[in-house]
């Protein structure tokens, strides 16, 4: 009887655990899913984002015009490889874009320090 118990017990943590990481997967797609649309950069650069958590398509224009890439959502993150470097989409405030004219905003994604893009 204690054995039977002991893994039932076990069962039900695995099947929670299951749970909860199905419900923290969906949580982060969501949170990507509101990243779609246009996130200006200085000097008219900007990040675009469209397309499905599985099947992102981005454009990142800088000064020497747009570029296109594909990524997915990975945890709380997109990931894209550009130039044969994996690169990672997050969450930020202006400040942490590492860029004096996004310093005051708060809704920011940055790719690494000095590429940064926000909405107001």
């Amino acid at each position: 009887m204690q054995r039977t118990a002991y893994f039932l017990a076990a069962a039900a943590a695995a099947l929670l655990l299951t749970g909860c990481a199905k419900n923290s997967s969906e949580q982060d797609a969501r949170l990507t899913e509101q990243w779609l649309g246009r996130w200006s950069g200085p000097e008219g650069t900007y990040l675009e984002i469209t397309g499905t958590p599985a099947d992102y398509r981005l454009t990142i224009a800088n000064l020497d015009g747009p570029r296109r890439f594909v990524g997915r959502a990975q945890g709380a993150q997109i990931v894209f490889v550009r130039d044969g470097v994996a690169e990672r989409i997050r969450a930020t405030n202006g400040e942490a874009t590492g860029m004096k004219w996004l310093l005051d905003k708060q809704n920011c994604l940055t790719v690494r320090s000095g590429e940064g893009y926000c909405r107001d």
